[in-house]
């Protein structure tokens, strides 16, 4: 088994290793088709194609066995010209300085569909938390601010979780941000423990944002969400809650996959029973003989595909092969461009990442909000304004996708674009005529 167990990791790691690289290509690629769309000229794509400011760090930590060992960090803060920045932290092997690039410019156009008063950022570090004792992971998680305390703060940059960082990982974050700047800033950071100043659904809100965007397209597809058959490739935070929220709306979820692997059953999986069993990561296939790999599954019959994971995981390679009749992105970039051609033919609805997986940018923003004010807010209200967000932007994008003939992807980067360029235009940072 554990030989069965590194080579899909192997495998799948090459794979989607050959995908991230092109994050940063496939960002400026859709950007450049919306762009042509709303016939903005060529100074538009050179303006917001990378990012205004990039930081690469070097990190050293110590290990437990005494050796200090050097990390790479990086911070990509995209366009500041909504407001500060803001976008996650997270901790790969697989982290690179285009998927963070990448990354910010579709934070900067997330934060534009959904109205929100903030740029794109993004920050990751080359790591494995999997491997790292919990000592170790304090050190890095540490030695990161202190290396871009500079340029972030509660009016500058404000950085939240993203993969295999949590609410703990925040809290070393805010403390180490608290002796540098000796001053009490919960503002600086979001998606932290409630006892610090973190909002009451932070930890669900980008498995709500899904959902409520599955409801909308359930209503569109007429599609009801009990019996509807669901994938999701991704049992982290985002897919494991989803998954509970699905199951208990009555929807049959009939796969899910982990890092080491996928499980399949037409009739529908046993949720509760995996969400008691899986690890600390999210992993739970290991647990069975009989798993498939994350390719697999991608390409097994269902209603609803999501991607829950990384990027690039759905590509020209098995785009044809898929046996969905709507995909929701909820991870990252995991729908390459060549594939979302191959959908269009297809006739599967795809709704993009910038739209779908945006409820967790608002209720970091509620937490910024509640942040500033020293005022909290109740689960319910937290719920009820995410909901009218979502809605809001989810029509929006739909909206915009008939009046220019175009896909949902391209909708989306249209409305995120749209904002970006006005509050640029308004700052005198660019200057063309409509």
């Amino acid at each position: 088994m554990a030989g069965k167990t590194e080579g899909i990791v192997k495998s799948q790691r090459v794979n989607q290793e050959s995908e991230k690289d092109n994050s940063l290509q496939e960002f400026q690629d859709i950007l450049k088709e919306a762009i042509g769309v709303l016939n903005y000229p060529d100074q538009v794509f050179d303006f917001i194609k990378t990012p205004m400011r990039f930081l690469e760090v070097s990190i050293p930590v110590q290990m437990d066995n005494g050796e200090t060992r050097m990390f790479q960090g990086y911070r990509a803060q995209h366009n500041d010209a909504m407001g500060p920045t803001k976008g996650g932290i997270r901790f790969h092997p697989d982290v690179t300085p285009e998927e963070v690039k990448a990354l910010a410019g579709w934070m900067s156009l997330k934060c534009g569909i959904t109205d929100l008063p903030y740029g794109g950022a993004k920050g990751g570090i080359v790591c494995d938390p999997r491997k790292m004792s919990f000592p170790e992971i304090e050190r890095l998680s540490r030695g990161y601010v202190r290396a871009v305390s500079q340029i972030v703060g509660p009016t500058k940059d404000i950085p939240a979780p993203d993969m295999y960082t949590n609410s703990q990982i925040m809290a070393w974050m805010l403390d180490e941000y608290y002796h540098i700047r000796e001053f009490d800033s919960p503002g600086f950071i979001t998606g932290k423990p409630l006892s610090l100043g973190g909002s009451k659904g932070r930890e669900t809100a980008t498995s709500k944002g899904v959902l409520y965007t599955l409801q909308m397209v359930s209503d569109l597809k007429k599609i009801p969400i009990q019996g509807m058959r669901v994938i999701i490739q991704g049992f982290g935070n985002v897919g494991s809650y989803l998954a509970m929220y699905l199951h208990e709306l009555g929807a049959k979820v009939v796969g899910i996959a982990d890092v080491l692997g996928g499980l399949y059953d037409p009739d529908g999986l046993d949720i509760p029973y995996l969400l008691d069993n899986r690890d600390s990561f999210g992993v739970v296939s290991n647990r069975f003989k009989d798993s498939l790999s994350n390719q697999e599954l991608l390409e097994k019959e269902c209603d609803v595909l999501i991607p829950a994971a990384i990027s690039g995981v759905v590509n020209k390679q098995n785009a044809r092969r898929l046996q969905c009749k709507i995909l929701i992105e909820a991870a990252n970039g995991p729908t390459t461009k060549e594939a979302i051609k191959i959908l269009d033919e297809k006739g599967i609805l795809l709704v993009p990442d910038i739209l779908a997986n945006s409820g967790g940018v608002i209720v970091s923003y509620f937490e910024w909000c509640q942040n500033n004010q020293g005022y909290y807010w109740t689960e319910e209200l937290v719920d009820q304004r995410l909901k009218e967000k979502i809605t809001v932007s989810f029509l929006k994008v739909y909206h915009t996708s008939k009046t220019f003939s175009v896909n949902m992807k391209v909708a989306a980067y249209i409305e995120g674009i749209r904002k970006v360029v006005e509050a640029s235009r308004l700052r005198g940072w660019i200057r063309f005529q409509s």
